[in-house]
């Protein structure tokens, strides 16, 4: 199984507004579950940071479309590795929302990332700590 981790950001001139985010997460959730990927998306509305799970031709073609999406611009790939199970279980996203208690917020990016490798841990937690 092929864990691929990526970081893009949103373009400007389009940006990514809290109802764009819960429809990116809606047919993300949807495509994925038929296709057997799950990972996790951490996202501020200007920066992405996903990990996707899967078989290697469903996590290579899945990223080959995000990359060629509009909304996504500097699409970075950080990591691409086999695993023999899962890390993230099943599809979540990392959103911190309005008012949301920062302490809070981290607690549930840890949570998210408590099963994956200690880089990837590093990534999603360095992450969500600087974008916060």
């Amino acid at each position: 199984m092929l864990q691929l981790v990526y970081v893009s950001s949103a373009r400007a001139e389009t940006g990514v507004d809290p109802s764009t985010v819960a429809r990116i997460l809606q047919s993300s959730r949807a495509n994925n579950s038929r296709d057997g990927v799950t990972g996790a998306l951490y996202t501020d509305g200007k920066r992405f940071l996903q990990a996707l799970e899967g078989p290697e031709e469903t996590v290579t073609s899945v990223f080959a479309r995000i990359k060629t999406d509009p909304r996504h611009q500097a699409v970075v790939t950080l990591s691409s590795r086999r695993v023999e199970e899962r890390e993230f279980g099943e599809w979540a996203m990392a959103h911190r929302l309005p008012g949301e208690d920062e302490r809070h917020f981290m607690e549930r990016v840890s949570r998210l990332v408590r099963n994956c490798s200690p880089s990837v841990q590093a990534t999603f937690e360095s992450f969500a700590a600087i974008r916060r």
